[in-house]
């Protein structure tokens, strides 16, 4: 007695039309997925010239901008703007509770 109405038509193409986009959407996420990269865990060489250049050119320095260039997790990038500020190619300008803010020297 109850239950379910039947579509209109004009109801089911769109239903059916709905439905075809979401497979569409679902194949093209599916090839952005294999695009993707791992984010690399070794940092470079902090003594490296070309590395130095291309940090010194920078206005800011924190471990996003540093993760993102050098395509590396956020917590080698920590690690690496700790060694620089060892080796006195950057300084620490501003720290808070999550992240740290350095400088070229």
């Amino acid at each position: 007695m109850g239950g379910k109405k039947k579509l209109t038509i004009s109801q089911a193409e769109k239903a059916q039309f709905r439905e075809s986009q979401k497979e569409e959407g679902k194949k093209s996420k599916s090839s952005l997925q294999a695009e993707k990269k791992i984010a690399g865990v070794i940092p470079p060489n902090p003594k490296d010239e070309k590395i130095i250049k291309e940090i010194q050119r920078m206005k800011v320095l924190t471990p996003y901008l540093i993760a993102s260039r050098f395509n590396l997790r956020l917590s080698v990038a920590r690690d690496f703007l700790e060694g620089l500020c060892k080796y006195g190619v950057i300084a620490r300008v501003s720290s808070g509770v999550n992240t740290e803010i350095y400088k070229p020297l």
